[in-house]
């Protein structure tokens, strides 16, 4: 059986048993087109393997376009091996370039005052905002987390707030001073929007009286990242996550503790925030290490 019939087949199984999109079926027939292009009529073999992923990388394309292209590839050999159009499958060695993991998006700390002040203290949903935005801040609370906080998942007296994450886990998180009293600033007014007989227990309602949704708080951070100045495009509630990480680690926090406050499963995943701030590692190298004096 010729390459592109074996191409054609191995799309079909793709649509047929795994329900892929027509989009992501026709990323996949030009990744392989590509890849039978390279070949030229020559019979696959780990060498020419190889070189495909080398030409692309020469090529400069990013490395998550190029390990899409060899997820094609292998997946194709391992559709002729299981159908019996080919003894080998010469991908068993193939490495794709590592994906680089980007850095956060943080703003600087002025940017988040700026941001934090931008809603209006004079109107109830103003108030709200503020509550929300210093809530997001102080916590580092991914967006569903933030809408799905109860009022009962509050203890304002001692400043604190469970928030449930990923997989139901529960983690107790500190406020500092000015979420609290925003929050305080905007609970009286959350008491006369609830629905009444129908109150959710939200503590971020939106003006119907019911719980604040995802695209209702991304709506609101553009808004205000608008009225302070800022780029709306560059603003969002997981940004402020990553900024609350970042200035921690700025500020000295150890990694553990940002861990345990974003609610990351593994250390690796708060790891990254190591690299956002090369100078306060050495300013930490310098305080910590016995002979870190860059003095001499």
């Amino acid at each position: 059986m010729s390459l592109d019939r074996a191409v054609e087949e191995f799309l079909a199984s793709l649509r047929a048993e795994r329900g892929l999109s027509p989009a992501t079926i026709e990323a996949y027939r030009r990744d392989l087109r590509q890849y039978a292009g390279h070949l030229g009529g020559r019979a696959p073999d780990p060498a020419l393997a190889s070189a495909f992923v080398a030409d692309l990388a020469a090529r400069g394309l990013a490395a998550s376009t190029i390990a899409r292209k060899v997820a094609a590839v292998r997946g194709l050999h391992r559709f002729m091996v299981a159908e019996g159009l080919a003894d080998t499958d010469p991908t068993l060695l193939l490495e794709a370039p590592r994906r680089g993991r980007s850095l956060p998006k943080a703003l600087p700390v002025e940017d988040v005052i700026r941001l934090l002040e931008a809603p209006d203290p004079s109107d109830p949903l103003g108030r709200r905002d503020r509550a929300l935005l210093e809530f997001l801040y102080a916590t580092g609370a991914r967006v569903a987390e933030a809408v799905a906080l109860d009022q009962l998942d509050l203890d304002l007296a001692d400043r604190s707030a469970l928030v449930t994450g990923k997989g139901g886990k529960q983690r107790l998180v500190p406020l500092g001073g000015p979420a609290v009293a925003a929050i305080e600033a905007w609970l009286p007014d959350r008491l006369r929007l609830r629905r009444a007989g129908r109150d959710t227990g939200a503590v971020f309602l939106n003006a119907r009286g019911g719980r604040l949704s995802r695209q209702g708080v991304f709506d609101l951070v553009r808004k205000h990242a608008r009225r302070a100045g800022l780029d709306p495009g560059a603003v969002s509630p997981h940004v402020l996550r990553h900024s609350m990480a970042t200035h921690m680690v700025e500020g000295g926090a150890d990694l553990r503790t940002v861990q345990e406050l974003l609610g990351h499963a593994s250390i690796s995943t708060t790891q990254i925030y190591t690299s956002v701030s090369p100078r306060h590692l050495l300013e930490v190298y310098v305080l910590s290490h016995p002979r870190g004096d860059r003095t001499r």
